[in-house]
């Protein structure tokens, strides 16, 4: 009876914690739910970013906080400034459009007839166009239920992306705090590392996810961000509409891994009906050239990037911004790649420690 009892204590005593822990674990994460994504994010950054700071304390003698509260701030004004740019272009050109629509100024030019020649959509699309250039007030009427279907999907679109803005402001500043305490929070994932595989690849692990997050940030959303501002230089100097719009398709389809081409073939459509044939045969070429930069950009910001598989990335991109918009994007790519190679090393060194017990016995 006794040992009995004293088991019923040890096992309710048991109970009492587990259930105690898990309500606290519970707890934390329902108060840091709504900031999770951006911690994530903001570790990501953190992670790619502080070989800068490393680099400025050596070289300039400025340390690593300093560098890396310096890095923070620039984010921040970075990101402000396209924040700060769609908020008054959807303001002033709002205002304009309404104004322009109701004395009548808009000026729509008529579309050139090639247009027909479009396949499937040719004929629609001409006689939407040419009603529009010629009395674009009676095409607003006939349209009313569409054109309001689009404006709120556009109102929507243009909301989440400022609310993307915002985050990734955020996740900067959390970059910053996570740099400025680099070395702790590298100890503190090479313990949290040791505990999950019984001490015995801590480091490995930690320098495996430095390495992955670093390849996936510079060789993956690198090199999309700089497909992306070039073919905006192009789609600006071509004059073609939208210049922010494209921007964003052309990073998402090259985040995607697929080639930024497939999302730059309806501007290059559009440059072959309005523009000049020159115009647009350059336009051509610049579009060829930005799908075929990762060639030489993947090897430059990749010298130490993970081997992780395209459809990996693919998935987790994907997965990502349907789970939690544009931010998701990003971290989905790079979590989803993270969580491969780990699982990979895990699944290796378990196999080569099997091996070596068979060979002692």
């Amino acid at each position: 009876m006794p040992n009995n009892s004293n088991l019923s204590t040890q096992a309710i005593d048991v109970y009492i914690k587990i259930a105690a822990i898990s309500l606290l674990i519970y707890w934390c994460y329902s108060i840091l739910q709504p900031f999770f994504l951006m911690v994530v994010w903001g570790a990501i950054i953190a992670t790619a970013l502080y070989p800068i700071a490393t680099w400025a304390n050596s070289k300039f003698g400025i340390s690593k906080s300093k560098a890396s509260s310096a890095l923070s701030v620039i984010g921040v004004l970075l990101l402000l400034v396209p924040l700060i740019a769609l908020s008054t272009g959807i303001y002033t050109g709002g205002s304009a459009l309404v104004t322009g629509v109701q004395d009548g100024t808009i000026v729509i030019p008529t579309p050139n007839i090639s247009i027909k020649d479009w396949p499937i959509i040719g004929d629609k699309v001409y006689g939407f166009a040419l009603q529009a250039s010629s009395n674009l007030e009676s095409m607003l009427a006939n349209y009313s239920d569409e054109v309001k279907s689009t404006i709120t999907k556009m109102a929507s679109f243009l909301g989440s992306l400022g609310g993307s803005f915002i985050q990734f402001i955020i996740s900067t500043v959390i970059a910053g705090a996570f740099m400025v305490n680099a070395d702790k929070c590298e100890q503190a994932f090479v313990l949290i590392a040791s505990r999950l595989t019984g001490g015995k690849q801590g480091k490995e692990l930690t320098t495996i996810s430095k390495t992955t997050v670093r390849g996936v940030v510079q060789g993956v959303i690198g090199v999309a961000v700089i497909q992306s501002i070039m073919a905006g230089l192009g789609i600006a100097i071509a004059g073609i509409p939208g210049v922010a719009l494209w921007m964003f398709l052309i990073l998402i389809v090259a985040i995607i891994q697929l080639p930024p081409i497939l999302a730059l073939l309806p501007a290059i459509i559009y440059a072959f009906t309005v523009d000049t044939t020159t115009t647009a045969v350059l336009f051509l070429v610049w579009c060829i050239l930005v799908s075929a930069s990762d060639a030489v950009l993947k090897p430059m910001l990749l010298g130490r990037g993970s081997d992780t598989p395209v459809l990996v990335i693919l998935l987790g991109a994907l997965g990502g911004m349907v789970m939690s918009g544009i931010i998701g994007l990003f971290v989905g790519a790079v979590v989803l790649s993270l969580t491969y190679q780990l699982l990979t090393v895990w699944l290796i060194n378990e196999a080569e420690e099997k091996e070596k017990e068979k060979e002692k016995s």
